[in-house]
Formats: C-alpha cells, structure tokens, sequence
C-alpha cells in the first residue's frame, strides 16, 4: 500500500482511521477495514442497492463511494441503525410480514425505508414502491416489503 491515504470516518458514532488505497469503495472498507459485514456487495455498479449505507446524513451506494470521499464524514451502516433502536419497529414489521427470506437486500432496504418515513411518515403505497426502486429484491417480491413499511409508517403515526 504504497499509494495509500489515511482517512478518519465516523462509522456508526465511532472515528475510525485507517490507511487506505484512493480506488477503495466505502462498502469494501467497512466490511474489510472496520468489520461491519452488513453492508453487502452486488452488482458493484450502483443498481442493485445492497450496498446502501448512509453517509452524512443521506443514503449512499458504499460501492460507488470512495473511501477516502468519507475522511471526516459521519457513515452509518446497518448495524449503527439497529445498534441505535431506531429502526427496531421496521425491522419487526419486515420479520412479521415475511417481507425478507435470504436477507441480502434488507440491510439496504432498511436504511432506504427509514430514509422514506424520516422525510414521508405517511406515504402512498406507490411513494414506497417509487422510492425503493434502486434496491432490488430477488427473493420475496415486493408487496411483502411495501407492507411492513406502510405498517411502520401507520404505526408511527398512531395508526396501526
């Protein structure tokens, strides 16, 4: 690693330097660097979404995010959301709707539906089929899914 840059990144409220290489995805770094295997890598090409972290604040593709593009920018991947608690009711809802079986999407579907409800906490079935069009599920299909985050949504709201 002669060409190597270090970089400090905040992952899930924890600062973490490390020396990388410039071409390093951010999902190759968490899951090889930091240990956080959560984030899983697809298509390696953006599409597929189950690389989904978020990176100040928004929700990111780890694989077309450099690692270095990440020095001194708060990530956080699944395992900080579910560390925190705040997703614990969508998780619930995914486990009670059959909407996961393998589970290689999930870790991205999580984090894209809570990035839904934070700026939505009441959207349309179409508003959640619109906006978890960039991940992909092979498995379930999407109407299990689609469910347990209209559940959620209606929950939070005093609804469900």
């Amino acid at each position: 690693m002669s060409d190597s840059v270090t970089i400090t990144a905040i992952v899930n409220g924890e600062s973490i330097t490390a020396a990388v290489e410039p071409r390093l995805s951010l999902a190759d770094f968490l899951r090889t660097n930091v240990g956080l295997t959560g984030t899983h890598v697809g298509c390696e090409h953006g599409v597929c979404g189950a690389c989904t972290v978020r990176v100040g604040g928004k929700t990111a593709r780890g694989c077309l995010t450099l690692a270095i593009q990440c020095d001194g920018v708060e990530v956080e991947t699944i395992e900080g959301a579910t560390e925190s608690g705040r997703i614990k009711d969508l998780q619930e809802n995914f486990i009670a709707r059959n909407a996961l079986q393998c589970g290689f999407c999930t870790p991205g579907m999580l984090l894209t539906a809570d990035e839904l409800l934070k700026e939505n906490t009441s959207p349309t079935r179409e508003e959640i089929r619109e906006h978890l069009s960039g991940n992909y599920c092979r498995c379930t299909g999407y109407e299990a899914i689609v469910d347990a985050i209209e559940l959620t949504a209606k929950q939070r709201n005093g609804e469900g």
